[in-house]
């Protein structure tokens, strides 16, 4: 009883005996049915042609194949108007008729086949005591019901590709249950028309900008409202900005090099090395100069007590002569920087005078500094020539006036379609000063933080007097991205102003993507469409 328990058999099989045959845990089961139904008519029946035994593989236990050994019986069907006269005892729903393992072993593989898939499922399937193969699995996995859509009232579509750039499909996703409907193998507007005619119930259809799917949806559900995505307003937005404010910038940066090139003196030869500082670096200087400010307030409170020099070096930790200099100079010793010597400083003035004699080859510089007795390395010679002659590598400007990058286009666009609440301190000086370049770039700042604002807030009704603002204000790529809102001007409405959004319908394409790239491409559609439309 207690095995028996402990497999969670059902009430009508009672365990006979268990015994190892060839490393397969068996257990002798044996039906306790009083009188076996005849599966065609239902009739009880009571006479008995005989017994065999099925063997039943089942969910393993610690790791260990299970067989079941399970003895059934043949009986006679004594209704004379049944075409069945011998039948086999039925034992569902633990066990399928003429299946050869149990329902609830079954499932198992369908779980495993939808989580992993064939090949992996298979090899994870024998880590666990299971015993099946890539192509059971699959076949288990094909075999699930698929679920016909009765009723989808607000729907979302988004295309997903399988192979980029070449061949995509289309998902569909309800938005009230937020769950996958349907995959279409293409997104064909013919293709989603179809799908959408068959459901009149359709009242909304989410989507992104693509033509295809409004054509769909304007062909396929015409009393459907058509919502277009917001976060691809915003991005269109954001490709159009990007354009202008590269423009922008390139002509700011051609500006501030003629500026720099301008202010640039001929006293750009220096025999000093240019002592490269890092905020790390400077903070550990700043910390040591603490440390000794420390140690020298204390020796100055130690010596008005009277202690002697020899005391007060012992009592704080330090060298007595540097008591005894710290007292003679009377004030707190600053430490002067030092200059970073090299072996090329000495042989600089070579450097310059051959360099203004017209040799540039600075190969050639450093054999005749190693004929001169130079014992250092090329890459300190070409290093310092890049770094203080005029015309070396790198231009002087990069030198002496070493200006940081305000921003990139597209730093530049984040910063503009960002709320302005959510920018750190660093981010706004940089929006400010990106905002003086040009009137033009402070107009358009406005105009985009209007539009953002007007999706944030849902209220498209305030659309067409922001494109009056955009034509006003002459601004071309402005002007192009509003001639694509004015294109499919109802659904931008719709998406600026309803609460749906085709954000849900990405996520579910970002869940396809990782269940298709676990497929490693060697699948069909049938088999992703069968495994995203039963997912985890």
């Amino acid at each position: 009883m207690e095995v028996k328990r402990a497999l969670a058999l059902p009430g009508e099989l009672n365990v006979r005996g268990i015994e190892m045959i060839n490393d397969i845990l068996s257990i002798m089961i044996v039906s306790t049915q009083m009188y076996p139904c005849c599966p065609l008519c239902g009739i009880a029946a009571s006479r008995v042609h005989s017994h065999y035994t099925r063997q039943i593989a089942d969910l393993p236990c610690g790791g260990q194949c299970i067989r079941l050994l399970v003895q059934v019986r043949k009986c006679f069907c004594d209704v004379t108007t049944c075409p069945r006269k011998i039948f086999a005892e039925r034992l569902t729903p633990f066990i399928e008729p003429w299946a050869r393992v149990t329902k609830r072993l079954s499932q198992i593989v369908q779980v495993i086949g939808l989580a992993t898939g064939g090949m992996l499922g298979a090899r994870f399937a024998t880590r666990l005591g299971i015993q099946t193969s890539w192509m059971t699995i699959l076949r288990r996995v094909m075999a699930l019901p698929t679920v016909l859509v009765e009723h989808v009232s607000e729907l979302g579509i988004d295309d997903f590709s399988f192979r980029r750039g070449r061949k995509f499909g289309s998902i569909l996703v309800d938005m009230q249950s937020h769950q996958v409907i349907d995959l279409l193998p293409d997104r064909k507007a013919e293709t989603a028309k179809v799908w959408m005619k068959a459901h009149p119930e359709i009242t909304l259809v989410s989507r992104d900008r693509g033509g295809d799917y409004s054509a769909g949806a304007r062909e396929g559900a015409p009393q459907a409202v058509q919502c277009a995505d917001r976060f691809h307003l915003l991005k269109n937005l954001g490709e159009a900005l990007e354009g202008l404010l590269a423009h922008h910038l390139a002509a700011h940066c051609k500006r501030q090099t003629q500026a720099m090139a301008s202010e640039v003196t001929p006293s750009v030869w220096q025999s000093k090395r240019i002592i490269r500082s890092s905020p790390k670096l400077e903070h550990l200087q700043q910390a040591r100069r603490e440390e000794r400010l420390a140690h020298y307030d204390q020796v100055i409170a130690l010596c008005k007590l009277g202690m002697s020099q020899a005391a007060i070096a012992q009592q704080v930790g330090i060298g007595a002569s540097t008591v005894q200099s710290w007292l003679a100079v009377g004030k707190f010793p600053e430490r002067k920087p030092r200059e970073q010597g090299s072996h090329v400083d000495h042989y600089l003035p070579y450097l310059i005078l051959r360099w203004e004699d017209g040799c540039h080859n600075i190969a050639g510089l450093f054999r005749e500094l190693v004929d001169k007795g130079y014992q250092g390395s090329y890459e300190s010679v070409r290093d310092t020539l890049v770094r203080l002659l005029p015309t070396g590598r790198k231009k002087a400007t990069d030198v002496v006036l070493k200006t940081p990058a305000l921003a990139t286009s597209r730093q530049a666009t984040f910063l503009f379609l960002r709320r302005p609440d959510d920018l750190t301190v660093e981010e706004q000086e940089t929006l400010v000063k990106l905002r003086q370049i040009h009137p033009e770039v402070d107009l358009a700042y406005d105009l985009v933080q209007q539009f953002a604002l007007m999706l944030r807030t849902r209220t498209g009704e305030k659309l067409n007097d922001w494109i009056a603002k955009v034509g006003d204000s002459r601004i071309r790529e402005l002007q192009g991205f509003v001639l694509g809102v004015e294109r499919d001007k109802a659904a931008v409405v719709a998406g600026l102003t309803l609460p749906q959004n085709n954000g849900l319908v990405e996520g579910k394409v970002n869940k396809l993507k990782l269940i298709k790239r676990m497929m490693y491409g060697r699948a069909g559609f049938p088999l992703l469409r069968q495994r995203v439309l039963h997912a985890l």
